[in-house]
C-alpha cells in the first residue's frame, strides 16, 4: 500500500513511518516545510506525483496559547488545509485519514465524550480544529476523522518529556489537578491508526484506555522515573493558564472497540515510552 503522511516531522507522524514502514507499505512523508498543506497547488503536485492509495493528515497547529493570538494560521493550518486535501483525496478516489483533537469539547461534562456527542470548542485551537473535521467531511463524506488527546512521542517537545526534564533539576513541581483525560502514546495511537484502515469510515475517539488528571499523570512519570521530585496539585484558577482548557476530555473507545480494536491501559504505555527513551539515552 502506498501511504502519504503529512506533518512527518511531528511526533505521531514520524511514529506512523516507522509503523508502516515495518509494516512493507510504501511511505510517502512530508514535514511542514516540505509541504505546506495550505498550498492547493502544492498538494496537486505531490498527490499527481506519488499517487498514494492513503493520505494520512497529521498536520497541525497545536500551539494553544499561540492560536488565540495567531488566528490566520490556526484556522488555515487546522482548517482550510485539511479541506484541501480532503478535496484532493476525493478527487482522485482516495482513502483520507485525519487526525483531530478532544478539544473540540467544551470539557464541561463529567462522562467520557462519545463521537457523537455535540462539539462545543473554547478555543481557537480547538474551534480550528472543529472547522477541520467539518470541511473534510462535507466533501469528502468516507474520510475517517481520528479525536485522541494528551499525546506524547519520541522526537519532540511534551509532557512527559517536560516533568522529566524539570524533575532532574526540582525538588517539587506544581501541577494541575482539576483537568482529566487520556494520555496517549504515539505508537498505540499509531498501531489504532494501522487497524482502522479495513474499517468503516467516520469519526473516531482513538486513546490509550483509562483516565486521570495532570497531577496523576506526573506522578506516575516520577514514579516510573522513580525520583523524589514532590508533585504538588493545584486548581487551575491557582496555576493561572492563559488560555482556558477543557477540563474534563476524557474520550470513549466504545466505537474503536465495537470494531475489535482495542488499545493497552495508558500506564503500561507510559513505562515502555520512558524505557525506550532512556535506552535512546544511553546509546547517545
Amino acid at each position: 500500500m502506498k501511504i502519504l503522511i503529512t506533518g512527518a516531522g511531528g511526533q505521531l507522524g514520524k511514529e506512523l513511518i516507522r509503523i508502516f514502514k515495518e509494516n512493507g507499505d510504501s511511505v510517502f512523508s512530508y514535514s511542514k516545510q516540505q509541504l505546506d498543506i495550505t498550498d492547493c497547488n502544492q498538494i496537486k503536485k505531490i498527490l499527481k506525483k506519488d499517487e498514494p492509495d492513503l493520505i494520512i493528515n497529521t498536520a497541525a497547529y497545536t500551539k494553544v496559547n499561540l492560536c488565540e493570538e495567531r488566528l490566520d494560521k490556526a484556522y488555515l493550518i487546522n482548517g482550510i488545509g485539511p479541506y484541501y486535501l480532503a478535496i484532493e483525496a476525493k478527487e482522485r478516489g482516495v482513502k483520507f485519514f485525519h487526525i483531530s483533537t478532544d478539544y473540540v469539547f467544551s470539557g464541561d461534562q463529567s462522562l467520557p465524550y462519545k463521537e457523537e456527542d455535540i462539539t462545543h470548542p473554547k478555543t481557537v485551537y480547538g474551534k480550528s480544529k472543529r472547522l477541520g473535521e467539518e470541511l473534510v467531511l462535507n466533501v469528502c463524506e468516507d474520510a475517517t476523522i481520528i479525536r485522541t488527546s494528551w499525546l506524547y512521542g519520541h522526537g519532540g517537545e511534551n509532557f512527559v518529556n517536560t516533568i522529566k526534564k524539570i524533575s532532574g533539576n526540582l525538588d517539587e513541581i506544581k501541577v494541575v489537578n482539576d483537568q482529566y483525560g487520556c494520555p496517549t502514546y504515539t505508537k498505540d495511537l499509531g498501531v489504532a491508526i494501522k487497524s482502522l484502515i479495513g474499517k468503516p469510515p467516520g469519526i473516531y475517539h482513538v486513546t490509550n484506555k483509562g483516565s486521570c488528571s495532570w497531577y496523576e499523570f506526573a506522578t506516575a512519570i516520577i514514579n516510573v522515573l522513580k525520583r523524589q521530585t514532590e508533585v504538588i496539585p493545584v486548581s487551575t484558577k491557582e496555576y493561572g493558564l492563559k488560555t482556558p482548557r477543557p477540563l474534563y476530555s476524557v474520550l470513549c473507545n466504545k466505537k474503536l472497540n465495537d470494531n475489535k480494536i482495542s488499545t493497552r491501559y495508558w500506564k503500561e504505555g507510559l513505562i515502555e515510552y520512558l524505557e525506550k527513551e532512556a535506552g535512546a539515552e544511553n546509546e547517545d
